[in-house]
């Protein structure tokens, strides 16, 4: 995949990516690291894009999330009204290079604040298949799918601002129903626990 040429001192939709990655790398180190090379960045690129992210999340002088993501991504592609629970929201999407089927998605809340952030299926994207564990392969889906697909699922708390879990039964190989534990990153499938 081609690089982005990057101007001095900005901060690019590829160093974006690479945020998103790093974060993934505690869970699917591999996928990472393939991921990387298929990006032609070098680990010190992506831990530099990383620690620039972090300043730039931390400065006193921070923009908000909203307006940070307008300066690294652009505009995006769509804008688009949506009611989760009884909140209206808005859904603002732009579309991500590594992963051509996905988009980064951002909700508003009505005050214009950001209320959730993480990867989706874009919207022409076909959701791939979920039927059992089998199909719940690291980076194969997103929370809202997996959700959908083994209803009733249980949020659960990630271990980070950017992770999700959640808590579901789904049959495995055999058709026997499993009560497993789906760890998210950037709303991005990386790892099941099956319980005991």
């Amino acid at each position: 995949m081609p690089t982005q040429k990057r101007l001095a001192g900005s901060f690019t939709p590829l160093d974006f990516e690479l945020v998103l990655l790093r974060r993934m790398a505690d869970h699917n180190p591999d996928l990472v690291e393939n991921a990387r090379h298929q990006l032609g960045v070098s680990l010190a690129q992506m831990r530099e894009a990383n620690r620039r992210w972090q300043a730039m999340t931390h400065s006193p002088h921070a923009r908000g999330a909203l307006s940070r993501y307008r300066a690294v991504l652009g505009e995006p592609t769509s804008r688009t009204p949506r009611r989760v629970g009884d909140l209206d929201c808005e859904a603002w999407l732009w579309p991500m290079s590594y992963w051509p089927d996905l988009h980064f998605e951002v909700l508003l809340a009505p005050n214009g604040s950001v209320w959730n952030e993480w990867l989706v299926r874009a919207p022409e994207g076909e959701p791939p298949p979920l039927k059992s564990l089998d199909d719940l392969a690291p980076w194969s889906c997103t929370v809202d799918e997996v959700a959908r697909a083994f209803a009733p699922a249980r949020p659960l708390e990630g271990t980070a601002p950017t992770r999700w879990g959640l808590a579901f039964t789904a049959p495995d190989r055999h058709g026997e129903p499993q009560d497993v534990i789906a760890e998210f990153t950037w709303g991005l499938l990386q790892r099941l626990t099956v319980r005991e």
